[in-house]
C-alpha cells in the first residue's frame, strides 16, 4: 500500500545501570572506600570518592591510590581490592535499598515483556548479591566489567549485553546514574537516560536527563529512541 507512513515503535530492550541507577548502593560504596582510606592511614575528600563513582574495581582502586600518593604496586592493590570486596559483601548482607521508582518500573517493564539487562562496572562477585534484591527474574542477560575486556567507560559492556540480548544498541535506552556509565553507553550506540544520584552529569548530544525513575514509562522510553 502506497501512501502508508509505518511508525516506528521499536524499543527492543533497556539495558540498567546498578549501583546509584536501581539501586542506592553507592551510600554503600561510600562506606567502603573511606574506611579503605582509612586503612591505608589517609583520609578521603569529597573530589576523591566523586572520581571514583562509576569506575571500575581495577580503576578505582588506581584512581585511589595515585590521589592518596600510595605506590600503586600489584600486591597493593590486590590487597586493597580483596579488603574491599570484603567489606562490601558485609553491608550488602542486608536488602540493598532501591532507587527511587526503580522497582515499580523494574517491574512494570518486566510485566510488559520489554527485554532488559543489568550492565554494570562491578565485578561478577559483588553483582550478585545486588541481584539478590533486583530480582534475576527481571534480566534476560547481566554483564559485569570483570567479564569483558575493559569496563566503563569503554562500550564493551554495553555492547557484549546487546549481543546477549540479540538486539542493536540503536533501538535500546541505556539508563545511567553518572558520567562515566552515560559515556559508555553513548560510545555503545545506546540512547541514554540519565537519573542523576550522588554527582552531576554533564550534558551531552543524545542524553536525555530526569530526575528520578518515578512514573517512568515504556512509551516515555520509546519516545527516546523516535526522537534520535
Amino acid at each position: 500500500m502506497t501512501g502508508v507512513v509505518v511508525p516506528v515503535t521499536r524499543l527492543d530492550a533497556v539495558l540498567w545501570d546498578m549501583d546509584g541507577t536501581l539501586l542506592d548502593s553507592e551510600k554503600l560504596w561510600d562506606i567502603a572506600v573511606r574506611e579503605l582510606a582509612g586503612e591505608l592511614g589517609h583520609e578521603m575528600d569529597d573530589a576523591m570518592r566523586h572520581a571514583l563513582i562509576g569506575a571500575s574495581g581495577p580503576n578505582a582502586m588506581h584512581i585511589m591510590f595515585t590521589g592518596l600518593g600510595i605506590d600503586p604496586t600489584p600486591a597493593a592493590l590486590e590487597d586493597a581490592g580483596e579488603w574491599i570486596e570484603r567489606r562490601i559483601i558485609e553491608l550488602f548482607q542486608d536488602p540493598v535499598p532501591w532507587r527511587p521508582g526503580a522497582q515499580d518500573v523494574l517491574s512494570t517493564l518486566h510485566a510488559a515483556g520489554v527485554p532488559m539487562a543489568l550492565v554494570t562496572n562491578t565485578k561478577r562477585s559483588l553483582t550478585e548479591y545486588g541481584l539478590d534484591t533486583l530480582g534475576r527474574h527481571h534480566f534476560g542477560a547481566t554483564v559485569c566489567a570483570d567479564e569483558v575486556p575493559q569496563g566503563k567507560p569503554s562500550p564493551d559492556v554495553y555492547l557484549r549485553a546487546a549481543e546477549l540480548l540479540g538486539v542493536a544498541p540503536e533501538y535500546t535506552v541505556a539508563i545511567e546514574d553518572s558520567p562515566t556509565g552515560a559515556e559508555a553507553a553513548a560510545l555503545a550506540g545506546c540512547n541514554v537516560l540519565v537519573i542523576p544520584c550522588e554527582i552531576a552529569v554533564p550534558e551531552a548530544p543524545g542524553r536525555t536527563f530526569r530526575e528520578s525513575l518515578v512514573g517512568l514509562t515504556r512509551d516515555e522510553l520509546l519516545g527516546l529512541i523516535l526522537a534520535r
